[in-house]
């Protein structure tokens, strides 16, 4: 019989396990203290906004770069197209190496070809140097995205894990929200070069930075490289040959019908974003008679203080909705709560913003009508990422041990498809008009939320359809 001094845990080999676990595994997160986190957060979110620089400073001097480069605005917005592509295979490149070699090695290896596009950009002088360099421009900034959600994995808990993820997007995000104006400015007062030469000044601080203070953020063991070193000698490679790892890799987690779902709805949501912005020169500039580049670029800013606001709000939100329906079900972890976070975007703020927008921008001029579509183009920068934002973090929960990889899947699918469809919203608007381009825009916001409200609702059986590896309570 035991007595009063005799621990409980003794008496329970299983119990005595389940708790050594549970100690190892909280371990591996304080490696770091929490001031230790921030200083890293802040890092990768320097990083990670450079990304969002690279795009949404180019698009309003894009009528300044057709005019420089003798060729048409058409012509030129296939740069955007161009570099979210690049932006989707440099992600999956950055994930799948960041997974064998780990976190820094990437960063240490992409940031340099950030430098690199960005000054190749500044001295383009026709269409085809501009298209190959914007390429390379896009491919060195955006690892940052997808490896930098891997470290907040790998740094905080599952509880903190939403917080942290909605603060490195709301940093991230100052780029949509400033981009936009400091390209304006620079292409109306001195040249659209100028902003170039300054994204490779801040790829290479970004570069020094994380190459003096930036630590190896992977959990002990678990890097390919040290699974490769514990292996019978004669599967080691030699030291000074690189371990090739396909960079497609991180695709094959798009097998995962939560995954795909998530990253399908993301896509769409993102696609009104993108009906708003890319045209926003052309659309806003002709209805409300705007020919000035830095005040076409001032008009992007509600929609990155939406974004701003949106993404630590939905992370804040998801992290309690995790632990209020966890609790509620006796403890059981059920991934998809989560995704009820994105429920209140995806059904009136993202859809209901671009709809009203394309209305306000065919049929209503003057100020009055400039003011209410600065007012959508707020909405639908909170709604995106109250989509986004959890989404991102629920991809992290299910695929934990493949956070960057996974992210890296997410972001590319999404990409991939953007690259294609943005092609097509000029030629769109030129053809139905912009009202009718927005109400098909709004619908997909409304599939997405079908989407979105399936996987909460059958997200254990899609789980079974198809094993990728997901994580479980105890190791993630």
């Amino acid at each position: 019989m035991l007595s009063e001094e005799s621990p409980l845990l003794e008496s329970d080999p299983n119990v005595l396990r389940e708790y050594a676990t549970a100690t190892k595994r909280e371990q591996v997160y304080e490696r770091f203290s929490k001031s230790r986190k921030r200083v890293i957060l802040a890092m990768v979110a320097w990083c990670g906004l450079i990304p969002f620089f690279v795009s949404g400073s180019f698009i309003p001097s894009i009528p300044q770069v057709s005019k420089d480069l003798n060729s048409t605005p058409s012509v030129v917005s296939l740069a955007v197209s161009l570099s979210i592509f690049a932006a989707s295979l440099g992600g999956l490149w950055g994930a799948s190496y960041s997974t064998f070699y780990g976190r820094r090695a990437v960063y240490i290896s992409s940031l340099p070809l950030l430098c690199l596009g960005s000054l190749a950009v500044a001295w383009s002088r026709s269409i085809p140097e501009l298209m190959i360099w914007r390429f390379v421009q896009s491919f060195g900034a955006s690892p940052s995205l997808a490896v930098g959600a891997g470290v907040i994995g790998d740094i905080y808990k599952l509880e903190e894990r939403g917080q942290a993820m909605g603060v490195f997007f709301a940093a991230c995000l100052l780029g949509p929200a400033l981009a936009p104006p400091a390209g304006g400015v620079a292409a109306h007062y001195a040249s659209w070069r100028v902003m170039q030469l300054a994204l490779a000044i801040a790829g290479f601080l970004a570069f020094v930075i994380m190459l003096l203070f930036f630590p190896e953020t992977s959990h002990p063991g678990k890097r390919g490289i040290d699974k490769l070193q514990l292996a019978p000698a004669s599967s080691l490679r030699k030291s000074w040959k690189p371990y090739f790892v396909n960079p497609l890799r991180p695709l094959a987690l798009l097998q995962s019908l939560n995954i795909l779902a998530v990253s399908m709805a993301g896509f769409m949501v993102l696609l009104t974003y993108y009906a708003l912005l890319v045209p926003l020169a052309f659309t806003f500039g002709a209805r409300y008679h705007i020919v000035n580049e830095a005040l076409i670029g001032a008009c992007f800013l509600p929609a990155g203080l939406g974004n701003m606001i949106g993404a630590p709000l939905a992370g804040r939100i998801s992290d309690k909705i995790v632990v209020k329906w966890r609790q509620r079900r006796g403890g059981v972890w059920y991934p998809e709560d989560r995704l009820r976070a994105t429920l209140v975007g995806a059904m009136f703020l993202v859809p209901l913003s671009v709809f009203f927008s394309g209305l306000l921008s065919q049929f209503v001029g003057g100020k009055i009508g400039l003011i209410l579509n600065l007012f959508c183009l707020f909405v639908n920068g909170i709604g995106v990422n109250i989509v986004l934002s959890p989404s991102a973090a629920y991809v992290v929960d299910v695929v934990y041990s493949r956070s960057a990889e996974g992210v890296a899947a997410y972001n590319g699918f999404r990409s991939i498809f953007l690259s294609l469809s943005i092609a097509a919203i000029m030629p769109l608007i030129d053809l139905i008009g912009v009202a009718a381009t927005n109400a098909l825009a709004a619908l997909l916001g409304w599939l997405a939320l079908g989407i979105l409200l399936c996987t909460i609702r059958y997200g254990s059986q899609m789980r079974a359809w198809v094993d990728v590896g997901y994580s479980t309570a105890e190791n993630n």
